[in-house]
């Protein structure tokens, strides 16, 4: 068969499988098996794919007409241009959060040596991606899962950013008691823990709970952010955090009753509001 004939038939069946963007996806695929990129696709459209690859192939396919996300399959995902290893054991980084890292960056360029903690690291690509536009920066990130830090852990070495990244394991702050940093960030769990069920099938049946999973109304980790920030950031420092739809004003009520002087919102790519940028004031 020739590319442009599996691309066809790819695409009929993740469509039919009601995978989102099928074209997409069976692009990302043949150009993952030739070894090339998804512009480069068109020039070989009129090649034939040995049996041996289109084994293979099926394989994969199967996997993604499952639903299980695209990322896990091809075993890496694009966040902030660069490239990171994931599994089943994070979540798949979203173009949403690379708008976390610009405001991050933004806030953190000016500080000499800013030390920044990531609450909730995951997969790393929020601590990496501060560590690779920040040269002098020092990064804390923490996770309550061991398999994730060891993953952010194979991605901060695969980036060269080890030797400043520290990683710890906690649940909860991995601060100790009297320790500061200038600048937190965190995409922490927000989804209301009824509302899981009704979760696409890529995150709902293949993501970690535990990243997902944000209590009885989605906002248990922004109580403990809020109250954390007053703690452990130094006068003038901010906490930067995503969150789901429609939860600006319930995360909002919770920064005010913890008394934080500062307190604005930043939307995503479809203008939606989806993060909080709070600060402590001089």
């Amino acid at each position: 068969m020739t590319v442009s004939e599996v691309r066809r038939e790819l695409t009929d069946r993740f469509r039919s499988s009601g995978v989102e963007s099928p074209e997409v996806n069976a692009e990302w695929l043949l150009a993952s098996l030739l070894n090339c990129s998804r512009t480069e696709l068109p020039l070989r459209l009129d090649e034939t794919i040995p049996d041996s690859q289109l084994e293979h192939l099926n394989s994969q396919a199967a996997r993604r007409a499952k639903r299980e996300p695209l990322q896990h399959i091809l075993g890496t995902a694009c966040f902030c241009g660069l490239e990171f290893q994931v599994t089943p054991a994070v979540l798949v980084p979203r173009p949403e959060t690379e708008e976390l890292i610009e405001l991050a960056f933004e806030t953190a360029k000016t500080m000499p040596c800013p030390v920044i903690y990531d609450f909730g690291t995951g997969s790393g690509c929020i601590a990496v991606s501060l560590a690779k536009r920040l040269a002098k920066a020092k990064v804390i990130a923490s996770d309550i899962s061991d398999e994730a830090l060891r993953l952010a852990k194979a991605n901060a070495e695969q980036h060269e950013v080890i030797k400043r990244v520290e990683f710890r394991r906690a649940d909860g702050s991995a601060l100790a008691a009297g320790e500061q940093v200038q600048l937190i960030v965190s995409n922490p769990p927000y989804i209301p823990t009824s509302e899981i069920a009704a979760l696409e099938p890529e995150v709902r049946d293949y993501e970690p709970r535990l990243a997902l999973d944000g209590g009885r109304d989605g906002l248990e980790f922004y109580r403990m952010l809020a109250r954390l920030g007053q703690v452990a950031l130094t006068p003038g420092g901010s906490l930067i955090a995503e969150f789901g739809d429609g939860q600006e004003d319930e995360i909002e009520s919770i920064f005010r009753k913890a008394t934080w002087p500062n307190i604005r919102f930043a939307k995503d790519l479809c203008g939606k509001p989806r993060i909080v940028i709070a600060s402590t004031g001089q």
